[in-house]
Protein backbone atom coordinates (compact mmCIF):
# COMPACT_ATOMS: atom_id res chain seq x y z
CA UNK A 1 0.00 0.00 0.00
CA UNK A 2 2.60 2.54 0.97
CA UNK A 3 4.50 1.81 -2.54
CA UNK A 4 1.22 2.52 -4.31
CA UNK A 5 0.21 6.14 -2.02
CA UNK A 6 3.81 6.96 -2.90
CA UNK A 7 2.75 6.68 -6.84
CA UNK A 8 -0.27 8.68 -6.29
CA UNK A 9 1.44 11.39 -4.97
CA UNK A 10 0.47 14.81 -6.61
CA UNK A 11 2.87 17.54 -7.64
CA UNK A 12 0.43 19.68 -5.16
CA UNK A 13 1.06 17.70 -2.17
CA UNK A 14 5.14 18.21 -2.68
CA UNK A 15 4.69 21.55 -2.40
CA UNK A 16 4.87 22.70 0.45
CA UNK A 17 8.19 20.62 0.81
CA UNK A 18 9.74 22.59 -1.98
CA UNK A 19 8.54 25.69 -0.51
CA UNK A 20 10.25 24.44 2.55
CA UNK A 21 13.55 23.66 0.93
CA UNK A 22 13.81 26.74 -1.46
CA UNK A 23 12.90 28.93 1.91
CA UNK A 24 15.81 27.25 3.11
CA UNK A 25 17.93 27.58 0.39
CA UNK A 26 17.30 31.20 -0.09
CA UNK A 27 18.56 32.05 3.60
CA UNK A 28 21.50 30.09 3.48
CA UNK A 29 22.56 31.37 0.45
CA UNK A 30 21.37 35.02 2.09
CA UNK A 31 23.99 34.37 4.83
CA UNK A 32 26.60 33.63 2.20
CA UNK A 33 26.54 37.27 1.10
CA UNK A 34 28.42 38.95 3.86
CA UNK A 35 29.93 41.42 4.26
CA UNK A 36 33.32 39.85 7.50
CA UNK A 37 33.05 41.65 10.45
CA UNK A 38 33.08 41.39 14.56
CA UNK A 39 31.14 40.83 16.29
CA UNK A 40 28.25 40.75 13.97
CA UNK A 41 28.44 40.34 9.91
CA UNK A 42 26.52 42.04 7.61
CA UNK A 43 24.76 39.66 5.19
CA UNK A 44 21.04 39.26 3.70
CA UNK A 45 19.32 37.11 5.90
CA UNK A 46 17.22 39.85 7.72
CA UNK A 47 15.09 40.49 4.20
CA UNK A 48 15.17 36.94 3.35
CA UNK A 49 13.76 36.33 6.73
CA UNK A 50 11.10 39.34 6.25
CA UNK A 51 10.14 38.01 3.08
CA UNK A 52 9.65 34.42 3.80
CA UNK A 53 7.26 35.59 6.45
CA UNK A 54 5.50 38.59 4.18
CA UNK A 55 4.98 36.44 1.27
CA UNK A 56 4.37 32.94 2.66
CA UNK A 57 2.29 34.07 5.56
CA UNK A 58 3.41 34.17 9.30
CA UNK A 59 3.14 30.12 10.18
CA UNK A 60 5.22 29.23 7.02
CA UNK A 61 7.55 31.93 7.20
CA UNK A 62 8.42 30.99 11.02
CA UNK A 63 8.34 27.30 10.56
CA UNK A 64 11.00 28.05 7.24
CA UNK A 65 13.28 30.15 9.60
CA UNK A 66 12.85 27.61 12.40
CA UNK A 67 13.90 24.53 10.08
CA UNK A 68 16.80 26.65 8.76
CA UNK A 69 17.97 27.23 12.41
CA UNK A 70 17.59 23.75 13.22
CA UNK A 71 19.55 22.97 10.24
CA UNK A 72 22.38 24.94 11.44
CA UNK A 73 22.17 23.38 15.24
CA UNK A 74 22.85 20.11 13.70
CA UNK A 75 25.73 20.94 12.22
CA UNK A 76 25.61 22.33 8.91
CA UNK A 77 27.32 25.45 7.76
CA UNK A 78 24.36 27.44 6.78
CA UNK A 79 24.29 30.79 8.77
CA UNK A 80 26.87 33.55 8.05
CA UNK A 81 30.49 32.47 7.64
CA UNK A 82 29.82 29.41 7.40
CA UNK A 83 29.02 28.63 11.41
CA UNK A 84 26.52 26.57 12.95
CA UNK A 85 25.84 24.13 16.18
CA UNK A 86 24.90 25.02 19.82
CA UNK A 87 27.98 28.14 19.99
CA UNK A 88 26.11 29.98 17.08
CA UNK A 89 23.45 30.08 19.32
CA UNK A 90 25.07 31.40 22.11
CA UNK A 91 28.03 33.27 20.60
CA UNK A 92 27.60 37.50 19.87
CA UNK A 93 25.21 36.58 17.34
CA UNK A 94 22.51 34.40 19.27
CA UNK A 95 19.81 37.67 19.98
CA UNK A 96 19.61 38.33 15.92
CA UNK A 97 19.05 34.56 15.27
CA UNK A 98 16.68 34.31 18.56
CA UNK A 99 15.24 37.21 16.73
CA UNK A 100 14.52 35.67 13.14
CA UNK A 101 11.72 33.40 13.60
CA UNK A 102 9.56 36.09 15.55
CA UNK A 103 10.12 38.98 12.20
CA UNK A 104 9.24 36.12 9.83
CA UNK A 105 6.27 35.28 12.00
CA UNK A 106 4.99 38.98 12.02
CA UNK A 107 6.07 39.98 8.32
CA UNK A 108 2.98 37.93 7.73
CA UNK A 109 0.81 40.24 9.09
CA UNK A 110 1.98 43.20 7.23
CA UNK A 111 -0.35 44.68 4.55
CA UNK A 112 -0.87 43.26 1.49
CA UNK A 113 -1.98 44.25 -2.01
CA UNK A 114 -0.61 46.30 -4.67
CA UNK A 115 -2.26 50.12 -3.83
CA UNK A 116 0.63 52.58 -2.71
CA UNK A 117 -0.85 53.07 0.84
CA UNK A 118 0.03 49.14 1.40
CA UNK A 119 3.12 49.35 0.24
CA UNK A 120 3.77 52.37 1.97
CA UNK A 121 3.10 50.86 5.44
CA UNK A 122 4.65 47.36 4.35
CA UNK A 123 8.24 49.14 3.77
CA UNK A 124 7.52 50.82 7.03
CA UNK A 125 6.55 47.43 8.70
CA UNK A 126 10.03 45.99 7.29
CA UNK A 127 11.34 48.87 8.74
CA UNK A 128 10.03 47.79 11.90
CA UNK A 129 10.94 44.39 12.23
CA UNK A 130 14.55 45.16 11.34
CA UNK A 131 14.27 47.67 14.48
CA UNK A 132 13.01 44.18 16.40
CA UNK A 133 15.99 42.47 15.14
CA UNK A 134 18.75 44.95 16.10
CA UNK A 135 17.01 46.02 19.40
CA UNK A 136 17.53 41.58 20.08
CA UNK A 137 20.26 41.61 18.50
CA UNK A 138 22.08 44.42 20.74
CA UNK A 139 20.51 43.35 23.87
CA UNK A 140 22.11 39.84 23.66
CA UNK A 141 25.19 41.57 22.52
CA UNK A 142 25.45 43.60 25.30
CA UNK A 143 26.09 41.19 27.51
CA UNK A 144 28.98 39.96 25.60
CA UNK A 145 30.64 43.95 25.24
CA UNK A 146 28.46 45.96 27.09
CA UNK A 147 25.76 48.04 26.07
CA UNK A 148 27.52 50.75 24.25
CA UNK A 149 30.02 48.64 22.22
CA UNK A 150 26.91 46.34 21.58
CA UNK A 151 24.88 49.41 20.08
CA UNK A 152 28.21 50.35 18.03
CA UNK A 153 29.08 47.34 16.65
CA UNK A 154 25.77 45.62 16.83
CA UNK A 155 23.59 48.22 15.29
CA UNK A 156 25.06 51.50 14.21
CA UNK A 157 26.62 49.48 11.16
CA UNK A 158 23.58 48.37 9.99
CA UNK A 159 20.88 50.70 10.01
CA UNK A 160 21.35 51.97 6.35
CA UNK A 161 21.49 48.66 5.26
CA UNK A 162 18.41 47.89 7.04
CA UNK A 163 17.12 51.01 4.93
CA UNK A 164 17.90 49.69 1.89
CA UNK A 165 16.98 45.80 2.69
CA UNK A 166 14.02 46.81 3.67
CA UNK A 167 13.04 49.08 0.58
CA UNK A 168 14.61 46.19 -1.56
CA UNK A 169 12.25 43.71 0.12
CA UNK A 170 8.92 45.69 -0.90
CA UNK A 171 9.80 46.14 -4.36
CA UNK A 172 10.99 42.00 -4.26
CA UNK A 173 7.24 41.47 -2.54
CA UNK A 174 5.62 43.50 -4.95
CA UNK A 175 7.20 42.08 -7.65
CA UNK A 176 6.32 38.59 -6.67
CA UNK A 177 2.98 39.29 -6.41
CA UNK A 178 2.71 41.03 -9.41
CA UNK A 179 3.72 38.11 -11.34
CA UNK A 180 1.35 36.12 -8.94
CA UNK A 181 -1.90 38.27 -10.21
CA UNK A 182 -0.19 37.61 -14.14
CA UNK A 183 -0.57 33.80 -13.67
CA UNK A 184 -3.86 34.06 -11.93
CA UNK A 185 -2.53 33.01 -8.79
CA UNK A 186 -4.03 34.89 -5.69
Amino acid sequence: MKLASARTTTPSALRPLIIGLAGVAALTASSYISVPMYPVPITLQTMVVLLMGALLGPRTGAAIVLSWLALSMTGAPVLADGKSGLAAFAGPTAGYLAAFPLAAFLAGYLPKGDRLTAHGLRLAGFLGLHALVLTLGWAWLSGFVGAETAFAAGVVPFLIGSLLKSGLATGIYAAWKGTDKQRGDH
